[in-house]
């Protein structure tokens, strides 16, 4: 190879070289990534989100929501409890006891189940509150259940179940009425000053 052609294949590849920075340097003026002032991800964040709820997010009372209660809701939610339980009058004890009659009924008290030491302690009955205050976090409201049932945290699921379970009973327990809104004012303060009466002219003599 004479010198000649030895400096076309040094241009050649000079050239290329030249051609590869200069492509380089444009594509990274056109394409440069814009640097954050601050490390990190951006994260977008829906306006609001980071607001208390207000008032209006406040669940209705226990006797609101009953009084609107589904028992076919209550029911199809009641399904996964039919792993540990039965609903059936006579139906046996599983995991935990038979939910027959279970609304009115005194706490730990279904015959043949072995209930726990805190169970058994708590006492009382399975009122309408207590059924509703134990369904939102059994071990939260009885610690040391055995019961490891998460919980509904969604206060019209358990008056759906609650109303549910009250139809199973040979006497179900009359739902509770929700309290008057205020007190009834007097008759008397009710009712406006009735204006007095003219005084009589007096009489005139002839």
């Amino acid at each position: 190879m004479n010198s000649f052609e030895l400096n076309k294949v040094l241009g050649a590849l000079l050239g290329c070289v030249l051609i590869t920075l200069s492509l380089n340097i444009a594509a990274g003026a056109l394409f440069a990534p814009q640097k954050p002032e601050k490390p990190g991800y951006a994260i977008a964040v829906k306006e609001g989100a980071g607001e208390k709820a207000g008032p209006a997010a406040a669940e209705e009372p226990m006797e609101a929501m009953l009084a609107s209660a589904s028992v076919e809701k209550g029911q199809a939610t009641a399904k996964q409890c039919g792993a540990c339980h039965t609903f059936e009058k006579g139906g046996p004890n599983r995991v935990g006891p038979n939910l027959y009659g279970i609304v009115g009924r005194a706490r730990a008290s279904e015959a043949g189940f072995n209930y726990s030491a805190a169970m058994k302690a708590k006492g009382g009955t399975w009122t309408f509150g207590e059924l509703y205050a134990f369904l939102a976090n059994p071990r939260g409201y009885i610690p040391g259940t055995n019961m490891t049932f998460a919980g509904l945290s969604r206060g019209q699921q358990r008056a759906d179940v609650i109303d549910y379970l009250n139809t199973l009973s040979d006497s179900p327990q009359p739902m509770p009425k929700a309290a008057a809104a205020g007190a009834a004012k007097p008759a008397d303060a009710a009712k406006p000053a009735a204006p007095a009466a003219p005084a009589a002219a007096p009489a005139m003599k002839h």
